[in-house]
């Protein structure tokens, strides 16, 4: 294990509901970084999406993923937000889905830099099921001062 969920809680500011990444299992400062979501039937958002067929809403996917990058990038710059940095996700390109995500499945969350231009960062990130791509997108994070 190399980040638990109280530390990953230091470089995300999110909680509850909405912490959607559970562990880090891989970080590669500068590179990239391995992280998973177990989904579980009790997450909020099944009970309207949908009832009676639990699906992970797509754009929650693509969230987990930009929150993987987000600690990603945290831990490169050696920041925190409680230095008084937040990291926005301001877009994503290219967004694939190719199987759903349903409860009781661990989401392999995986983000590579592409690029940091003046604080605007690039990633390729994908999502995955026992090896079975899930959601794949290029996502772009900024990093501001609050």
């Amino acid at each position: 294990m190399i980040m638990d969920v109280n530390e990953i809680r230091k470089y995300l500011p999110h909680r509850y509901p909405f912490l959607l990444v559970d562990r880090v299992i891989e970080i590669n400062l500068n590179d990239s970084i391995v992280a998973y979501k177990n989904v579980t039937v009790n997450e909020p958002f099944f009970t309207g999406h949908f009832p009676n067929y639990p699906v992970m809403p797509g754009v929650l996917i693509i969230e987990a993923m930009a929150q993987a990058a987000g600690v990603l990038g945290f831990k490169t710059m050696g920041k925190t937000p409680e230095d008084g940095s937040i990291y926005y996700f301001v877009g994503a390109d290219k967004a694939r889905f190719k199987r759903p995500v349903v409860p009781g499945d661990r989401l392999q969350l995986e983000a590579k830099i592409i690029t940091e231009k003046r604080g605007i960062w690039k990633f390729e990130c994908r999502a995955s099921v026992d090896g079975e791509l899930a959601c794949s997108a290029t996502i772009m994070c900024a990093d501001r001062k609050v």
